[in-house]
């Protein structure tokens, strides 16, 4: 290495060094730095071009001579491991990469296509998320934000969010919100997880579920140690005067908005017995409003909540009237709840990030979170019109129901083609799901669900450049007779 390569990479006296990790091996101080850089950059932890810590910054942090550093440095040069250029420093060589032999596809691989688009549920429009006005709110909220609200906090969350979100929930899904009854969580996924070690506490043995839902949460629960008993659903939602029936129970997962994933409200009769089953039993319903603010046909149906707020646990989040990655939900809990979900929390994540809150709360305070559901209100009831539209001219033998609010809509099928269909589209390119994904049953229960053939369809997800694509996927894999 020459001289005037040593001193480009020297930079400034007060150049501050690349913080580099290494343990030298060796007999010598030479010899150890030199085995120790040309493993870190054989192994892959120090990627081609990664330029190194100039010659003096790399002694000073290993406390050996600058000759030592430099001679390593043209020893590592010489056989290839690393680069030297006037004005650029040290560089980990750009090498060959050793080819590797990828395994032919199996015959089912080769057969299905890679899906070019997507109708499963649980997505909103990820391309609509409002990046300018997100970003608007996160300055402001930046800006404005005391110093404290860094700290670790109250575990409920930040009373700045939990104040918005009690006014906005009591305006526009009827729940009974003080600030103080709520805790922010990351997502419903994270506040469920938090009742159930609640739960299990006050030695609940059992939740029941609604016979359709996702067994993602069913596995949450019995992963907790709780047994899930299924209430039946039907084109009424959850017969919930079946839950006397259910022995040993202390709380019910229930979507009385719109049930996920069939569509249907909870008819009035069935809320006021599941209300009255909570009361007369000290039971809990744990109430997942998951896609309220969507509604397009019919009068918004409140939160359950609203019925009685010391039974109802609420729940909700930004993953449908935003996005899932935002990762912010909240529970509205009975006051006697608040301390042992407060303590569940101190036992992983107490507290989602400050910034995220405090920018939800401004997204709320502002107005923006009310035009954004309202466009997306817009946006999806089109997107559900034209799919009914499409339906209705191509294959007008399917009925679409659960359509009159949410993200999604059923399209009943002739009986025994679920899997074919879901196969044919799989061919096309366009993943779908089969109401069989979302069917619980258990035999010893004495009961069984009707046989229905049924696709579940996301009509919200896909970006405005593949709807049109995937909705005519959708209608060319459509049975073509009643069957």
């Amino acid at each position: 290495m020459t001289d005037s390569q040593t001193n480009s990479e020297a930079g400034p006296p007060s150049e501050p060094g690349t913080d580099l990790h290494l343990e030298l091996r060796g007999p010598g101080l030479r010899a150890g730095l030199t085995n120790a850089l040309r493993d870190a950059v054989r192994t892959g932890r120090l990627a081609p071009g990664t330029r190194l810590p100039p010659s003096r910054s790399l002694a000073a942090d290993l406390g050996v001579s600058r000759n030592t550093v430099t001679d390593s440095y043209a020893e590592l040069v010489a056989e290839g491991w690393l680069t030297a250029q006037q004005g650029s420093g040290t560089r980990v060589a750009t090498r060959a990469e050793p080819r590797r032999v990828t395994p032919a596809p199996s015959r089912a691989q080769a057969t299905r296509k890679r899906p070019m688009y997507g109708l499963q549920p649980g997505s909103p429009d990820l391309a609509n998320f409002p990046r300018t006005q997100w970003l608007t709110a996160a300055r402001r909220a930046l800006t404005s934000a005391p110093h404290d609200a860094f700290g670790y906090g109250d575990a409920r969350g930040q009373v700045r969010l939990r104040t918005a979100l009690a006014d906005y929930l009591a305006r526009a899904r009827g729940v009974y919100a003080e600030p103080e009854r709520i805790v922010i969580c990351s997502g419903f996924h994270h506040g469920l997880a938090l009742m159930a070690q609640a739960l299990e506490a006050r030695q609940v043995r059992a939740v029941a579920v609604e016979s359709y839902g996702l067994d993602l949460y069913r596995d949450l629960l019995t992963g907790a140690g709780l047994r899930t008993p299924p209430v039946y659903v039907d084109e009424h939602g959850a017969r919930t005067e079946d839950l006397a029936r259910l022995d040993g129970i202390g709380a019910v997962l229930m979507t009385p908005a719109h049930q996920y994933p069939t569509g249907v409200a909870l008819r009035p009769d069935r809320r006021t017995a599941a209300v009255e089953w909570a009361r007369r039993t000290g039971g809990l319903i744990l109430e997942d409003d998951y896609d309220g603010e969507f509604r397009y046909d019919r009068q918004p149906v409140g939160a359950l909540q609203g019925l009685d707020p010391d039974r109802v646990v609420y729940f909700g989040s930004a993953s449908k009237s935003l996005a899932p990655g935002v990762r912010l939900g909240w529970m509205v809990l009975p006051e006697e709840l608040v301390p042992e979900i407060v303590a569940a929390k101190g036992y992983g994540d107490y507290m989602s990030s400050a910034l995220e809150q405090l920018t939800l709360a401004e997204f709320l305070t502002s107005g923006a979170y009310d035009r954004h559901v309202r466009s997306m209100r817009l946006h999806y009831r089109r997107r559900r019109d034209q799919l009914v539209t499409a339906l209705a001219q191509r294959a007008p033998h399917v009925r679409v129901t659960g359509m009159a609010a949410g993200l999604q809509a059923v399209l009943e099928l002739p009986h025994g083609t679920e899997h074919s269909v879901t196969e044919a589209a799989a061919r096309q390119g366009l993943a779908v799901s089969g109401l069989a994904e979302f069917r619980y049953e258990v035999p010893e229960a004495g009961w069984r669900l009707p046989e229905q053939d049924a696709l579940v369809v996301n009509y919200a997800a896909p970006s405005d450049s593949a709807w049109t694509g995937a909705l005519d996927t959708l209608c060319r894999v459509m049975p073509r007779t009643r069957g």
